[in-house]
This record gives structure tokens, C-alpha cells and sequence, in this order.
């Protein structure tokens, strides 16, 4: 396989994951820290790195509303729920926070 077209799959991949987590709202960000160790978060700092090492200039907020799709802050009122003392635990058992 030519670099280009791993590009274009690598690409086309995180675009599809990209969907999915929008379309899953249910799944929460604490959840998926638990679970996989990322969330969506990390998802949108890893895109902003990806950017600035390409040399575009992109801000935290930037970033995270280019993943989510909107200003994170919408997405938290809209979307995000308290986390239960369970995932709180879980988290910093796994994190050791």
C-alpha cells in the first residue's frame, strides 16, 4: 500500500470514528476513560497537536469544537451527565488519582 492511500484510510477511518461518537452522546467521556484510556477529549488535543505540528495555529477550544462539532461547552450542557461515584472511583483507580 502507498503512503497516500494508508493517508486516505487512516482518514477515512478516523472520520468514521469521528461519526460514531457523535451519534453515541449516551456514551460518556468518563466512561470511555475507564474503559480505553481516551475520550473524546483526548481525540480533540490529539487533532490540535496534529495541527500545530502542521503549522496551523489552533487554540484547546479550536480543537475540541472541531471534533465535537460545536463549542464543548454546548456539547457538555447538551450532552454530558454527572459522573456516579462508581466511574469517579473507577477513574482514579485506573489513573491513579
Amino acid at each position: 500500500m502507498d503512503d497516500r492511500t494508508q493517508i486516505e484510510l487512516e482518514a477515512a477511518a478516523f472520520r468514521r470514528l469521528k461519526a460514531h461518537l457523535a451519534e453515541r452522546t449516551d456514551v460518556q467521556n468518563i466512561d470511555m476513560m475507564n474503559l480505553a484510556g481516551f475520550c473524546r477529549n483526548c481525540l480533540s488535543r490529539w487533532y490540535q497537536e496534529a495541527a500545530i505540528e502542521s503549522g496551523i495555529e489552533m487554540s484547546k477550544d479550536e480543537g475540541r469544537e472541531a471534533f465535537y462539532g460545536m463549542p464543548f461547552a454546548d456539547w457538555r450542557a447538551e450532552h454530558q451527565t454527572d459522573a456516579t461515584d462508581e466511574q469517579k472511583a473507577r477513574f482514579a483507580e485506573s489513573h491513579g488519582d
